[in-house]
């Protein structure tokens, strides 16, 4: 590891100011940029510490019932937050199946957002692959075993690392972008770049550009939503696959839906073709295994990983009922 000068900003203005140096990466809880450091893909000139910016750590609700995260708060703090696992449980159930306590206590929920791809041809500096400056997707073709079973025919078959990603995606997050003295809102699905657009990037942020807030949209009381996570193990592990459910309910019948998936494309992944399947229905076990079936039509599995299809049937069946309150293996 090279050395590398470590300035430790006080508000937004003085980090701004650190990343002048053109070198220069933020570092909040450091998890993934430490690791791509010890690896060799990436040796800054400066680490920005922005968890001493005490503006970017909070959790907060506006007039209108929206609730503020800042993108320093920590995992731990937002699976433990009372109204967010009222309100917004996919989101807590995401942030507390992320790794360790031990973690989940220093990663923050910008941190998980902007993560990089846990590919293990991207993870070496021993391969040449394609997001790391190479002329093809060593995947594509090698080890394949966790890679994407959609999105995978533009270069890049790796999937998106962030689980917390998939909730707020389902949960119709929005997300705050500053620039100096400016900011910008968008929406998380808006911050994704796809490997068409730039094999290089998974997101949109530039080098001047600091991630401070994620905006949850005040919900109704027949929201209901939920998020699992599929390991090969029971202890900490990468998932195989995890969904997210957002039901919106009238009574027993579904009036409106967002799934969205993970470990299962470049970027989190929406499955519209399941959500209509769900639309002015009645939640049953037999809908969701139905809707399950339509997510998967347009899966597209590599060498090694065509077990993903039927796993993630599974997962989203399953998870569709848990959000709605019902016993997924009651038929």
């Amino acid at each position: 590891m090279k050395k590398f000068e470590y300035g430790m900003a006080k508000n937004l203005a003085g980090a701004f100011e650190f990343l002048k140096e053109s070198e220069a990466k933020i570092k909040a809880g450091g998890i993934d940029l430490l690791d791509l450091m010890k690896e060799g893909l990436e040796s800054p000139t400066r680490l920005v510490n922005i968890r001493t910016v005490p503006e970017l750590s909070f959790i907060k609700k506006d007039e209108k019932g929206n609730l503020h995260i800042g993108a320093t708060t920590t995992l731990a703090e937002i699976a433990a937050h009372s109204e967010i696992q009222t309100r917004y449980r996919a989101l807590a159930q995401a942030a507390k199946a992320v790794a360790t306590p031990q973690i989940r206590n220093v990663a923050t929920v910008g941190g998980n957002l902007c993560q990089r791809p846990r590919c293990w041809y991207f993870r070496s500096a021993d391969f040449n692959c394609l997001r790391n400056g190479g002329d093809h997707c060593l995947a594509d073709e090698g080890e394949n075993k966790y890679h994407a079973i959609f999105g995978n025919q533009d270069g890049c078959v790796v999937v998106h690392p962030s689980g917390t990603a998939v909730a707020l995606m389902a949960l119709d997050a929005k997300l705050v972008i500053a620039r100096k003295k400016e900011s910008r809102e968008i929406h998380i699905a808006d911050f994704w770049v796809t490997p068409e657009d730039d094999v290089t990037r998974e997101n949109i942020l530039k080098h001047d550009e600091i991630l401070t807030e994620i905006i949850l949209p005040a919900t109704e009381k027949s929201t209901t939503s939920y998020y699992f996570k599929q390991k090969e193990k029971q202890s900490f592990d990468w998932p195989i696959a995890d969904v997210a459910v957002v039901l919106e309910m009238n009574g027993k019948k579904c009036t409106a839906s967002k799934i969205v998936l993970g470990s299962a494309a470049p970027v989190p992944w929406r499955i519209e073709k399941a959500e209509q399947v769900l639309k002015d229905k009645q939640i049953s076990v037999t809908l969701a295994r139905q809707a399950a079936a339509a997510a998967m039509v347009d899966a597209n599995p590599l060498s090694q990983n065509a077990y993903k299809v039927p796993v993630f049937s599974a997962v989203i069946y399953r998870t569709i009922c848990w959000a709605a309150g019902i016993d997924p293996f009651a038929a």
